[in-house]
């Protein structure tokens, strides 16, 4: 059975807003939620980035059923993979097995505020294999020292670890990717509808780990102002990935996304108040295999009002749908 999720976009919401919202979210149905981790938001007009695991352990505590989720962390530059161990450990015990960390290999936006350059794709892949292979080894419990090409690790041991451990999801794209990295991560995140994609992952990993996708819409009563909040705070969706990751600034992203028309925005997002169009285009990730599908209301201003009045029917008609 396919699964809906609640994003928490640290990009558009302050903190409190944020844990209250996974309260809501939580009360009217959806399954999970996913959170972003980000030290900027990609565009000025979004406002926030308030630091997702601090967020997160508020979150375990004040909601007891949905699973929760990095979507996704990077570990290779603003936080060591020793760090990522510790802290995804601390967050399984908070929330009593519920989570589930999403790693990925990161944007220049979050990373480059270490001074330390940004890396091309391919060293980031290195990176990103052996963070991971390092979180791996300190989830055993055991006393952990690495010299490796990227990081060092200095006789370091997780002490509070949670018996079920910690399911990793990896944000993954192409062939060679998923040749790398589907031996390493319980589960593929990824924000594109490829059904080729899954098969492949599924083909090297098996069809029976999750695959996690992410979908924004902007919801709202009016149409005609739906399209203007997602233009005004989403437009730099279009980008692609291989443009995005390597920004550096909501300057950039604005630059970037100047040319983006609110009707190029209103054929990739479906806004306004019409949920059905909202489950076409859901339609398309479980069509192409995915198990997890985590919606993305844009827009703080709305936001309430969505989890209040449009949450509960559009998840009824999504799990109808999708049977």
């Amino acid at each position: 059975m396919t699964k809906f999720g609640y994003t928490l976009m640290t990009e558009q919401s302050g903190p409190k807003a944020l844990v209250g919202y996974a309260i809501a979210a939580e009360q009217v149905g959806f399954d999970f939620e996913v959170s972003s981790d980000h030290y900027s938001p990609w565009l000025t007009s979004q406002g926030h980035a308030p630091y997702a695991w601090a967020v997160l352990g508020a979150v375990a505590q004040a909601t007891s059923k949905v699973e929760l989720a990095t979507y996704v962390t990077s570990p290779i530059q603003r936080y060591h993979p020793a760090v990522v161990a510790q802290k995804a450990a601390t967050l399984q015990l908070l929330s009593d097995g519920r989570f589930i960390l999403g790693l990925g290999s990161g944007e220049n936006l979050n990373e480059h505020i270490t001074g330390e350059g940004w890396p091309p794709i391919a060293q980031r892949q290195d990176m990103l294999e052996e963070a991971v292979t390092i979180i791996r080894a300190l989830h055993t419990g055991e006393l952990v020292t690495w010299e490796g090409d990227y990081f060092r690790v200095d006789s370091a041991r997780i002490w509070d670890l949670p018996e079920q451990g910690v399911p990793i999801g990896l944000a993954v794209s192409g062939d060679k990717g998923i040749e790398r990295f589907a031996p390493l991560g319980d589960h593929l995140i990824a924000v594109e509808p490829e059904k080729d994609l899954i098969n492949k992952w599924d083909a090297e990993k098996g069809p029976g780990s999750r695959k996690i996708g992410q979908i924004p819409i902007s919801w709202g009563p009016d149409r005609d102002e739906a399209i203007d909040r997602a233009h005004d705070q989403f437009r730099w969706f279009g980008g692609g990935w291989a443009v995005n990751a390597d920004l550096p600034t909501p300057a950039g992203f604005a630059g970037a996304s100047q040319f983006v028309r609110k009707d190029d925005v209103a054929e990739s997002i479906p806004c306004g108040p019409d949920l059905e169009a909202i489950v076409e285009a859901v339609k398309a990730y479980w069509e192409a295999g995915f198990t997890d599908i985590a919606l993305v209301q844009v827009g703080d201003a709305l936001q309430q009002q969505f989890l209040d009045q449009a949450a509960a029917p559009l998840l009824s008609l999504l799990r109808d749908a999708a049977k």
